[in-house]
């Protein structure tokens, strides 16, 4: 792929989260309220009605957590920390008492239930309730999982083996990060970083190192490309232009963006094909 100019290039970039009515229902909206109504229905609100409650209603768990605002993210983590998995159906099934005890413990939940659950709340209280939301986290970590996601489905219609989230082995055994490894880590012959970003932070000056590392690690046999879009960058010009200097003077082979995918697919080939990793066109 030739080098495109790099204001060519912000142009390019595209919103990678389609905007979401939160007065749409949605299936998942709707278990909740279910969930919800399932909740309203316990007369007694303590720790042993709620245990007995999350046995027989599993996906109880996670609306108990965002009651005492815990992302289903967070949740997992808590989960995993606690009890050796992050699966909330089998938490609640093996100790649903011990998990609400940690949850009344930690984060005051029963508490909050009482508090809460038969309030009646103003427009304002919603509208603070969205600001502080972990619901845009959320969303930033799906669009940047999004772009992993399209690139690994690239490398399943060409047919090629790969890693995904992980370390390849570069120069003098050294490793650098990367979201995509044609064919494995120990033995990289491409090497692909997705970074998609729809708001700004620090995880964009992040993704930034990790692709210099990626540079500063590869092999002279090595193909390293990136693919980068989100309207989150162009917030942040000068770490995307890092990206496109190492574009520029050869340190990586490719930059692209969703709406460049297929131009990527046919790279990708070529590249895989060169290195004996498809057969001969």
């Amino acid at each position: 792929m030739d080098v495109i100019p790099f204001d060519a290039y912000v142009d390019s970039l595209g919103p990678l989260n389609a905007h979401v009515d939160p007065l749409v229902a949605t299936p998942e909206s709707d278990a909740i309220r279910q969930t919800v109504a399932s909740l309203a229905r316990l007369q007694e609100l303590d720790r042993g009605t709620l245990a007995t409650w999350v046995e027989a209603t599993p996906a109880g768990l996670p609306v108990l957590g965002l009651a005492v605002g815990l992302s289903r993210e967070r949740l997992r983590n808590i989960f995993r920390h606690a009890f050796g998995t992050s699966s909330w159906t089998v938490v609640a099934r093996a100790c649903p008492t011990e998990a609400i005890e940690l949850l009344d413990a930690d984060f005051g939940l029963v508490h909050a239930l009482k508090a809460t659950r038969d309030s009646t709340f103003t427009f304002a209280d919603l509208l603070v309730a969205r600001a502080s939301s972990r619901v845009t986290a959320g969303r930033a970590g799906a669009a940047g999982r999004l772009l992993e996601d399209d690139i690994e489905a690239i490398a399943i219609d060409l047919g090629l083996r790969y890693q995904t989230r992980t370390r390849f082995t570069g120069r003098n055994s050294r490793t650098a990060p990367c979201d995509l490894v044609i064919p494995n880590a120990a033995d990289a012959a491409i090497v692909v970083a997705a970074k998609g970003f729809d708001s700004t932070g620090s995880k964009l000056t992040d993704a930034v190192r990790e692709i210099e590392e990626m540079a500063d690690v590869r092999l002279p046999r090595q193909f390293v490309i990136a693919v980068i879009d989100g309207i989150g960058w162009k917030s942040r010009r000068a770490d995307l232009r890092r990206i496109h200097t190492l574009w520029e003077t050869s340190q990586i082979d490719g930059m692209y963006t969703r709406a460049s995918l297929p131009r990527f697919a046919l790279d990708l080939e070529d590249a895989a094909r060169l290195r004996g990793l498809l057969p001969a066109g």
